[in-house]
């Protein structure tokens, strides 16, 4: 409970005391606040900049309107803040209209908005200029951005409002100059939620896949009628100013009439007074066309025929300048037929000076029936020879053989009677002569004698030729 007091008075603070003032807890008196503030300002207008605007996750707007001397906080609900015509920016100056009310829970007063208004043409356009500073530093106004028209586009699509007679003026303006199939993306373009569905018919027409079941345009054209500049925020906000930057395809901005300007403008490739404007813009005129090609088809078919004439006249200036063809064929052929003739008798002469060639080379050659004849009796000259020759070779090569015979015979003899007279032969295990006492290895040796081989092991170590030597042990 919280008991209202007066200030203490001069004559101490017993004498300062009102026992019979009302008691109120601090709820009941900030209610009493709260009804009070509202039944006095129920709905109030407010001039002021904002500041510290923000977004709740909630959908609901907080932020403060100041002026030089105060500030007063303000909300926006969630409900109210989607219906709002203008975008709330820090350092907007605007006028709310609300209803003033108390925040109990931090005893703080605020007016719960319900409109937002710009405080006057100076500070729209002053947004409007800050605005268009900010993206053209971005380069979204770019002239290299810009992209060309096409020359006669086959679709062409068009984002404006399906009721209005901005459609018909366009529609209109192409059946009198070139009918084209026009794709039209209905929006709203004034109003709540106008500058999304526009910035999304955008984003739409260049999403259409070439050659889909829909035409992909090959150019745009954004329009609407004239209007106030509050009529024509749409074209200002900044989602459509990007999405006419960012289309692929080439864009006319059409929005109001000839003295009108809005952000768009800058970002379109071209811009149009107007919306009938932008229709000529789009198409040529198909009867000019007609004409045009026309006046060139018969400039193309004089040209042809003079051209055509001048080397007709140079063909027959050539002409003059040549002899007659006849003539030159006729000595042409003069020449090939004594040329023949003359082959003719070259060819005999030639013939015959070749045949009496043949025929001294044949009589310096001799008969080969002779020739034939003289090989065959060399050849049995040389077999008697053979017979002959054969039984004296075969005669020496016995001799030889028997000779080399007897030499074997001798030298195995000769190792035998070594053998008789007390040598031996001292072979390892594998079966090799050992001819030295460093060559013997510990194992088994094999000792061949006249009249046999013995088996001894060999061991113990090596001496010299004084030492006597031990007795090999037989196995």
């Amino acid at each position: 409970m919280v008991r209202a007091m007066t200030g203490a008075s001069s004559a101490g603070p017993q004498e300062g005391t009102r026992p019979n003032l009302p008691e109120f807890t601090v709820s009941e008196l900030s209610q009493a606040l709260k009804r009070s503030i509202e039944e006095r300002f129920s709905y109030v207008r407010v001039r002021g900049e904002i500041s510290g605007w923000k977004r709740h996750a909630s959908g609901h707007c907080y932020f403060a309107l100041k002026d030089i001397d105060a500030v007063i906080d303000a909300v926006c609900w969630r409900q109210t803040a989607i219906r709002l015509q203008v975008k709330p920016e820090d350092g907007m100056e605007v006028v709310v209209t609300g209803r003033l009310t108390t925040y109990p829970g931090r005893s703080k007063y605020q007016i719960v908005v319900d409109a937002v208004e710009l405080a006057g043409i100076g500070a729209l356009l002053k947004m409007l200029e800050e605005r268009k500073q900010r993206l053209a530093a971005e380069g979204l106004f770019a002239p290299e951005r810009k992209k060309k028209l096409p020359f006669l586009p086959n679709v062409i699509g068009v984002v404006t409002s399906p009721t209005g007679a901005v459609i018909r003026d366009i529609l209109h303006r192409l059946s009198d100059r070139f009918p084209r199939r026009v794709l039209l993306w209905p929006v709203a373009v004034q109003g709540e939620g106008a500058a999304a569905q526009i910035a999304a018919a955008i984003e739409g027409f260049n999403a259409l896949p070439p050659g889909g079941p829909v035409p992909r345009p090959d150019l745009l054209i954004v329009a609407r009628g004239g209007g106030s500049i509050e009529d024509l925020m749409p074209f200002n906000e900044e989602i459509v100013v990007r999405a006419a930057a960012a289309s692929a395809i080439p864009l006319i901005s059409a929005v109001g009439h000839e003295t009108d300007t809005t952000l768009i403008d800058f970002a379109a490739d071209r811009r149009a007074p107007t919306p009938t404007a932008a229709a000529e813009m789009a198409v040529p005129v198909r009867l000019e066309l007609l004409a045009e090609t026309a006046a060139k088809g018969g400039r193309l078919t004089d040209a042809l025929r003079r051209y055509f004439e001048g080397l007709r006249l140079r063909l027959d200036a050539l002409r003059r300048g040549l002899p007659d063809p006849q003539s030159l064929i006729g000595l042409a052929q003069q020449r090939l037929d004594d040329r023949a003739e003359r082959l003719v008798v070259a060819l005999a002469a030639l013939v015959d000076r070749r045949r009496h060639q043949l025929a001294a080379c044949a009589g310096r050659l001799s008969d080969p029936r002779q020739a034939l004849r003289q090989r065959r009796e060399r050849v049995a000259e040389l077999g008697h020879r053979l017979d002959a020759a054969i039984p004296v070779l075969l005669h020496r090569w016995a001799e030889r053989a028997a000779g080399l015979a007897a030499r074997i015979e001798t030298h195995r003899r000769s190792h035998e009677q070594v053998l008789e007279r007390g040598y031996a032969v001292v072979r390892n295990a594998a079966g090799i002569p050992v001819t030295s006492a460093q060559a013997v290895a510990p194992g088994v040796l094999t000792i061949e004698f006249h009249d046999g081989e013995v088996s001894v092991n060999a061991g113990g170590k090596r001496r010299g030729k004084k030492e006597a030597p031990e007795q090999p042990k037989l196995l």
